[in-house]
Formats: C-alpha cells, sequence, structure tokens
C-alpha cells in the first residue's frame, strides 16, 4: 500500500446511512477521532443512492427517524410514508443540527484493508470517487454501517450490453433524474422497488411492460398527507413509541399479537385482520399474528384473506391468477412484503402489459426489445432492472479487506455467514458491524437498530478503551455457535420453503442460509446486553 497516508483515526466508519451516522455523532460526543467515509455525494445511505421513480420508505414517519427530542422537535413529516426526496431532506436537516459533514468524508470508496498484528490496526485504501485520487488511512477500529443493499444485483440476461436505449438498475438511478415521459418501459422485476417503479411510470409512459417472475403479496400502504396539526398531534406519542421499540420483534412502535389465528372463532379472527388491514402498512404482517411464521395451516389462513381482498380490486380476469393465485407460492409473510398504493389497479390498464417469466422466461434482450422463450419482442426504450441486492454480505464481500488469514469476505463467507452474535468475525479483529450478517438486520426497522443495536457496539469499543485493550475477535466456538443458533431458530419457521434474498437464495451461488437473526429484536437486545455483564468474555477474544 504505496499510497499517500491521508490521516489516523481511532475508528473509521463505512457509510452514511441511519447507523454510520449514529456512529459518527455518538463516538465524536465520547472524544473518539472518528470519521465516516461515504461513497455518495451526501448521507443517507440507501435514500441518497435510491433516486428512482417512487422510491419511498414502507416504515411510518413516527418511528422512522432518530429518537433524539432535538432532532424530532422542530422536524415535520409532509407524508405518513415518505417520498426519497423527504429522506434526503431530513439527513440534511440531522446533519445541519449535529455538524456531521466536517467528519464526513464524501465520494469516498474504500477499495482494501490490511490488518497489522503489531500495532493492532487497520490500513485501508480508498478512493475518491471523483478525482479518481487513492489514499491510506489508518484506524484503530474499522465499524462496517453498509446496510442490507448496497451492493446491487444485476440480472445475467443474454444480450443485456447490446441494448441500446437506456438501461438502470433502480439502485443506480442518474442522481439528476431521468424523464419516463413517452416511452416504452419495461420493468424487470416485482420486488418493492419494482412496485415502486411501475406505480410511477405507469403516469407517464407510452407503454408499460411488467416482466414478473413471482408475485408479490404487497399490502396496501394506505398513505396519507400530514400537516402541521398532524405533526403536532404525533409528537405527543414520540417518547412512548421509542421507548417501546426495544420491545417489539422488529423495532417498530407495535409487535405481534399474543393470539394464535385458529384460536379464534372466524368472525373474530376477521374482526382483527379487517382492522389490521385498515391500519394498513406492515401491521398485517408484523403487528398481526405470529405463528403465520411457524404454521402452515395458519399461514394459509392468512394468505386466503389477502387472496380474496386483493382479486377485489383485479379487474382483467387472466391476471387473476398471475397476482393472487389460488394457492400460494410460498408461504405469505416470509419473502419480503412490500407496500402498494395502486399497484393491482396499474396492472389492468391497457397500457400495461404484464410478462410471467416462470412459464415465459425472457430470451434475451436485442438493441432494441426484450425477447421471450415464446419467441414474443417486446420493443422498448427504457429498461428498469429492479432486481434487488447481493443483500446483507454483499457490501461486505465486494471490499477488498484481508484478514489475519489473508483472506477475504468473499473467501471466508463462501460457505455462509459466519460471526459472534452478527457483531465481528474471526480473523477480522477490530472490524466490527452495526446492521450486519447475523444481526436482526432488514428484520428491524433500520432507525432502531441504528440507534439500539448501534449502542451496543459503541459499548464494545468503550469497554475496550476503559480496560486498556486494543484487540478484539470473534471466538470460533462463539461463531460456530451463533451459526449453529440461527440455523435452529430457522429451522422451526416458514422461512425455508420460500427463494427470497432473507435466505440468499437470490444470489446464484450463494449459501442458501438465513442472513438475519430471526429471533427478534429485543430478544438480541437481551442477548447482547448479557454479553456486556460478562464482559464479553465468551464472544470475543480481546488483548
Amino acid at each position: 500500500m504505496n499510497t499517500t497516508l491521508l490521516e489516523e483515526l481511532d475508528v473509521l466508519v463505512i457509510g452514511g446511512g441511519f447507523s454510520g451516522v449514529y456512529q459518527l455523532d455518538r463516538l465524536r460526543t465520547l472524544g473518539y477521532n472518528v470519521k465516516i467515509y461515504e461513497a455518495g455525494t451526501g448521507l443517507g445511505g440507501v435514500w441518497h443512492w435510491n433516486s428512482y421513480p417512487g422510491a419511498r420508505v414502507d416504515t411510518w414517519a413516527p418511528v422512522y427517524q432518530f429518537s433524539r427530542e432535538e432532532l424530532w422537535r422542530d422536524w415535520n413529516w409532509s407524508e405518513m410514508y415518505p417520498g426519497r426526496d423527504e429522506l434526503v431532506r431530513y439527513f440534511e436537516y440531522v446533519d445541519e443540527k449535529l455538524d456531521l459533514s466536517k467528519d464526513v468524508r464524501y465520494e469516498t470508496r474504500v477499495l482494501a484493508g490490511r490488518f497489522d498484528e503489531e500495532t493492532h490496526t487497520w490500513t485501508l485504501v480508498s478512493r475518491n470517487e471523483r478525482t479518481g485520487e487513492e489514499f491510506t488511512t489508518q484506524a484503530r477500529f474499522v465499524i462496517m454501517c453498509l446496510g442490507a443493499g448496497s451492493k446491487p444485483l444485476f440480472p445475467n440476461i443474454p444480450g443485456l450490453e447490446k441494448f441500446e436505449g437506456d438501461c438502470f438498475h433502480t439502485a443506480r438511478w442518474p442522481l439528476e433524474g431521468y424523464d419516463l415521459a413517452g416511452k416504452r418501459v419495461a420493468v424487470i422485476g416485482t420486488g418493492a422497488s419494482g412496485i415502486q417503479v411501475i406505480q410511477e411510470a405507469s403516469k407517464v409512459a407510452d407503454h408499460l411492460t411488467v416482466f414478473q417472475r413471482t408475485p408479490n403479496t404487497a399490502l396496501p400502504m394506505n398513505q396519507r398527507a400530514l400537516g402541521e396539526a398532524d405533526n403536532a398531534e404525533m409528537k405527543k406519542t414520540y417518547p412512548e413509541r421509542f421507548a417501546n421499540r426495544k420491545n417489539t420483534w422488529a423495532g417498530f412502535d407495535y409487535d405481534f399479537l399474543k393470539e394464535n389465528i385458529q384460536d379464534l372463532t372466524e368472525e373474530r379472527r376477521n374482526e382483527i385482520l379487517e382492522e389490521l388491514w385498515t391500519n394498513g402498512g406492515l401491521q398485517p404482517w408484523l403487528g398481526g399474528f405470529l405463528n403465520v411464521l411457524f404454521d402452515k395451516d395458519d399461514n394459509d389462513i392468512l394468505y386466503a384473506f389477502w387472496r380474496d381482498k386483493t382479486r377485489q380490486r383485479i379487474t382483467r380476469p387472466e391476471l387473476v391468477e398471475l397476482l393472487a393465485p389460488t394457492e400460494p407460492i410460498h408461504p405469505w409473510g416470509v419473502k419480503r412484503v412490500s407496500l402498494e398504493q395502486n399497484y393491482f389497479e396499474i396492472l389492468c390498464r391497457d397500457n400495461v402489459k404484464l410478462v410471467d417469466t416462470s412459464a415465459n422466461p425472457i430470451r434475451e434482450v436485442t438493441s432494441d426489445a426484450i425477447v421471450t422463450a415464446d419467441g414474443t419482442r417486446h420493443e422498448v426504450d427504457v429498461i428498469v432492472l429492479a432486481t434487488g441486492f447481493d443483500s446483507v454480505t454483499g457490501g461486505l464481500t465486494a471490499i477488498d479487506i484481508r484478514g489475519t488469514r489473508n483472506e477475504t469476505f468473499e473467501e471466508v463467507f463462501r460457505g455462509g455467514s459466519r460471526t459472534a452474535l452478527g457483531k465481528a468475525t474471526v480473523g477480522f479483529p477490530n472490524l466490527l458491524y452495526v446492521y450486519g450478517p447475523q444481526s436482526p438486520n432488514a428484520f428491524c426497522n433500520g432507525p432502531t437498530c441504528a440507534e439500539l443495536e448501534g449502542e451496543h457496539l459503541i459499548q464494545i469499543v468503550e469497554h475496550m478503551r476503559n480496560n486498556g485493550y486494543t484487540r478484539i475477535e470473534a471466538k470460533p466456538e462463539a461463531q460456530q455457535y451463533w451459526g449453529a443458533h440461527i440455523a435452529e431458530l430457522t429451522s422451526a419457521t416458514l422461512f425455508p420453503l420460500a427463494k427470497s434474498w432473507y435466505m440468499g437464495a437470490n444470489v446464484p451461488g450463494k449459501t442458501v442460509e438465513m442472513l438475519m437473526y430471526p429471533g427478534g429484536l429485543s430478544v438480541y437486545l437481551e442477548i447482547l446486553e448479557k454479553a456486556a455483564a460478562g464482559g464479553y468474555q465468551e464472544q470475543f477474544e480481546l488483548v
């Protein structure tokens, strides 16, 4: 590493989303020399990069923010489910309030890292994305705040490189914007980003072709505008909402019901389901019946409710089985449940065509069309790749960080994720994760984990400083236990019955396993508290 040494830090935080911002602010307050390196031009993480039409959070605004009163007191949301542009403004507001940018290196991508066994420090090579200049940084600790979706997954479609129109992955949409008006648009993928693009593109496109592999069991968002009075009323409840997050499975201000769906009369069951449906958002999923994630019969009841509700909105008979099949393709709720506003109505419009790629796969892309297996040419001007991410571990495996065994994360994770407590990995001393592999991650509200899980990471760093330690590394036996514990928890659920990114099944060649901790945030926090009480002696080697 012969590049210029730019700076020496106590802590280097990689990533400027919710988790990175929290780490910077807290560690800086505690007296650490700390900086964020962020590849984008602004804070926000996915909300910086995901600038595609319709990008919007699927958690309601009251809990999708930092819990500090000085940050929410003067901030008002315009919608219950804010759009990307509003979230960018929110991060700008937080930046101004906390004076963060002075300790952020923007347009800086970390390329590689090596650990020095003698000094117990990391040396990392980074590149300025604007100038191309590379430089070196030394840091005692490296904290990875990469999120679940930092490595876009591009599909391997023959001929895609020959397409002469415009082609964008939703996660790499032009930040300056792109106008879809009057164009023939193709959207490949019907996950969360696909649904959001489809809803917006349908308003302006000349024609929209949607390529669907698996129907999305999306729930109504029940979006609504918020005025000053609405915000004032919500703020009365903020302290209680924020305090309750740590007691719930997913870090929201609501939790699963205690009843099992089959223990209720049909009348009572439907009454509860109707109420959850009216509340909207993710409540029918993460505020409903927990046992539907474990019991197939319970799951079938909930799926039938969703199916019948959804079919009422599908006006084209030929689309009914494609969008809301009689029998579920997979158990309901074991793939990421998306939120929609008018998705099912849009797919029934005359200028929208749905292509079922499970029965009629894409064969190739030509200079001006997408050709399916039956020989049909779908001529398009723009291709939108809503094909998701190499989730959770992809951000780590994309960086040439080599541990003490000279292995990269790509090599170490080739047979599956390996961590102790979702916090550290054998062979990578002084490198810690927030929202990383085998933590609650995508099963938890992002801002909640940034604060509650993130605070535990800060406790680890403080424990080391207060006790004179300079090196921390996961113990092999603790790492083995944690992986086995997650596998055992997962085996009792219905999650393995779906090919989802939760299980890494969307990435060709990736080990199929549960990538997150499925025991719930409240249980996870209790485990971290127990580890802290024991001085982390069972989980980590401290020197």
